[in-house]
């Protein structure tokens, strides 16, 4: 099963009123992070947010794909975050893009892939393997209908089994900005060596006994008593004839 689900954060901002470069370095020094929010109607409003606060939330997964309520100076306004920019050196963050939702305007953003349960699927169970051909879906939804993440549940899934756009319950004005094809989300494909299932332990036992059979009976072959019709080597030779060393006697001559 696929589910988008939407979530909202809050962050606490203040107004500033800066103009100069180094009056933004004072308040980067007084740790918080210059931001801006624009959008709609209205102006855009220049704001900073604590950066202990602020890296809580990014550090946060999907920061960027989260609708984020700020209050400023009482107000409550539903933002998203569109860029955060980072020192080159010290890599924390310095400026943050905020997009003010108006409703009804629509937007392009990437929501990211999530996947659950899978401790209960049978295909990984068995070695299969999550091959996940994306794991970002790209969507054209109203401002204020952004899903944060899209979660595949792998409960029951086995092997051969895939997930396609087709399956996610989105809301009738959100859409995939593909179109035309029911792309495919990821599949559960067969291992490349399947694992053998778990003998019985009564097999088990068996294999064990005819094991120690088969060895108690070569021992016994091995031990077999030489007979008495086994020869050595040289008992069939005969002792040499002795040739006889005497002389005949010369006959006399006549």
């Amino acid at each position: 099963m696929l589910k988008a689900y939407v979530f909202m954060n809050s962050l606490e901002a203040n107004i500033r009123n800066n103009k100069t470069k180094g009056e933004l370095n004072a308040i980067r020094n007084n740790d918080e992070v210059p931001a801006i929010i624009y959008g709609g109607k209205e102006q855009n409003e220049k704001i900073s947010i604590s950066k202990k606060i602020l890296k809580l939330s990014i550090d946060k997964e999907n920061f960027l794909s989260s609708i984020i309520t700020l209050k400023v100076s009482g107000k409550n306004q539903n933002v998203l975050p569109r860029e955060v920019i980072y020192d080159v050196i010290s890599d924390e963050p310095i400026h943050v893009d905020f997009l003010r939702i108006v409703p009804g305007v629509k937007i392009k953003i990437e929501i990211p892939v999530e996947f659950i349960n899978h401790e209960t699927s049978p295909g990984l169970k068995r070695g299969g393997v999550l091959n996940i051909v994306r794991r970002k879906v790209e969507l054209n939804c109203p401002s204020e209908k952004i899903p944060e993440k899209l979660t595949i549940d792998l409960d029951g899934v086995d092997i051969g089994e895939s997930f396609k756009i087709s399956s996610v319950k989105l809301d009738p004005e959100v859409v995939p900005t593909i179109q035309g094809r029911d792309f495919v989300i990821a599949t559960l494909a067969a291992p490349t060596v399947m694992k053998e299932p778990e003998k019985p332990a009564e097999a088990e036992a068996a294999e064990g006994e005819e094991g120690a059979e088969g060895a108690e009976a070569a021992a016994a072959e091995g031990e077999k008593p030489a007979t008495e019709g086994d020869k050595k080597e040289g008992d069939d030779k005969k002792p040499d004839d002795k040739k006889s060393s005497e002389k005949k006697p010369a006959e006399d001559k006549k």
